[in-house]
């Protein structure tokens, strides 16, 4: 509201002093006119500054166009990855516990699916991929997969590739760390009862992931992600973000 009526006054006086210039002519009305506009100039106390310039700065920054080089569509690949299955692998340790200690392997078989829990999906949409277990050994035939020769040793190894112009693949190895596998895949008659396993027989006949022990690679997580989808993850993992300073109270 103040800048808008300093405005209003300058142009006003500018007028008057136009007006007058043509009665005064020469040097004489360039002096006074130069003197006149240096009086009406805003006073460094009614100026207005912009609040929050560095948050605005940051926030420029994040919508400049960047070009997406393919190494960092194969790091955002990998970093897409780690966070659907390591989300995934959370939520099915967790949802395994709570089943079992509610009603044992009967209940429990029924949710060793991570892929197909609604969180683990809601995020494979939002990251444009498909998710996968597969296994030489699987207990569902539709996930029967042959594993790489190297990399299945830890959970820690990836391999990366670019399957076409649009499409990226992560794979991790899936290993038995929790001895809480061991109820539903560890040796029968040891770690898993023949009644339960009777269980498991029942609703997976041609079942054959039995016999494991801890460590061992049980199979590999799989994942089929499109460019676009990986591009908007790499986008959203290097923006910057704005980090506010605060104060520390001094009384």
């Amino acid at each position: 509201m103040l800048s808008l009526v300093l405005k209003t006054l300058f142009f006003y006086q500018l007028t008057l002093l136009l007006s007058a210039a043509k009665s005064v002519g020469g040097a004489r009305c360039y002096l006074v006119l130069a003197v006149a506009l240096a009086a009406t100039a805003c006073r460094p106390d009614q100026v207005e500054h912009l609040k929050d310039s560095k948050r605005i700065g940051v926030e420029t920054a994040n919508w400049e166009v960047k070009r997406i080089m393919p190494r960092d569509l194969l790091r955002a690949t990998r970093w897409a990855g780690d966070s659907l299955t390591a989300t995934a692998d959370t939520l099915l340790r967790q949802t395994l516990a709570r089943e079992l200690a509610a009603g044992g392997v009967a209940r429990a078989a029924a949710f060793c699916r991570p892929e197909a829990y609604p969180l683990v999906d809601s995020l494979a949409r939002v990251l444009k991929a498909t998710a996968r277990r597969v296994s030489p050994q699987p207990r569902d035939p539709a996930h029967q997969g042959a594993l790489p020769v190297q990399g299945t040793g830890t959970d820690t190894t990836r391999t990366i590739t670019r399957e076409s112009q649009e499409v990226f693949v992560y794979q991790r190895p899936i290993v038995l760390n929790n001895a809480l596998c061991l109820r539903c895949h560890g040796e029968v008659g040891k770690d898993l009862t023949a009644a339960d396993y009777a269980i498991i027989k029942k609703q997976y006949p041609k079942d054959q992931a039995t016999g494991y022990r801890l460590g061992q690679p049980i199979g590999a997580w799989q994942l089929s992600l499109r460019r676009d989808g990986v591009a908007e993850f790499w986008t959203m993992k290097t923006r910057k973000k704005w980090k506010e300073h605060k104060l520390p109270k001094l009384f």
